[in-house]
């Protein structure tokens, strides 16, 4: 994390549809956990706060805009203060403002968590780092699920979550705990 400019927080897809049946077995069920306590940190802080919100195009989808999956969680209630940028697709930086909101702001540093570590979350850190932000992926404050590949194979959802981190690590991003990254905004804060 940059000492120089402001670290923000940004929060991807932590909504109620991902609690539906449908997505399968999911790892991690302390995410939205670990996701409240940075909140709580970054605000205590009074750092930048950014959250993010699917608004799911597809026909059934628990995430669609008339949906009440659509909501994003207790643990992730923005305040009035703190921006929402709400996209169609993978990335937080398509078809939204956030590239240009970040920039203005002079924010040049992310801490990312989120849901799911292997789509949205990956997705929207992959093309952070590409843009030439420095960004913190928390391993613990995001989460996914099972997924079965085009073989057949059946995949964990630990087993997905561990492998997307370990494609984000040192190429796009820094994988940190929630443990380690509290301890730095304790110690800037």
């Amino acid at each position: 994390m940059n000492a120089i400019s402001p670290v923000a927080l940004l929060l991807i897809d932590v909504q109620q549809g991902m609690d539906d049946p449908r997505w399968g077995a999911r790892n991690n069920p302390d995410a939205e956990k670990k996701i409240g306590a940075l909140l709580a940190a970054w605000r205590q802080a009074k750092w930048p706060v950014i959250h993010v919100q699917h608004m799911s195009q597809e026909p059934g989808s628990p995430l669609r805009a008339d949906a009440p999956g659509n909501a994003l969680k207790p643990e992730a209630m923005p305040r009035d203060d703190e921006p929402v940028f709400r996209k169609t697709v993978n990335s937080a930086f398509i078809g939204t403002t956030l590239e240009t909101y970040l920039r203005g702001e002079g924010i040049h540093a992310l801490v990312i968590v989120g849901i799911t570590t292997d789509h949205c979350v990956s997705t929207t850190v992959r093309m952070a780092g590409n843009l030439g932000f420095d960004v913190v992926v928390v391993e613990d404050a995001t989460a996914t699920f099972e997924r079965t590949g085009p073989d057949g194979v059946r995949y964990s959802a630990d087993q997905m979550h561990r492998v997307a981190l370990a494609s984000l690590h040192g190429e796009f991003a820094q994988v940190q705990s929630a443990h380690d990254v509290l301890a730095r905004v304790i110690q800037r804060g």
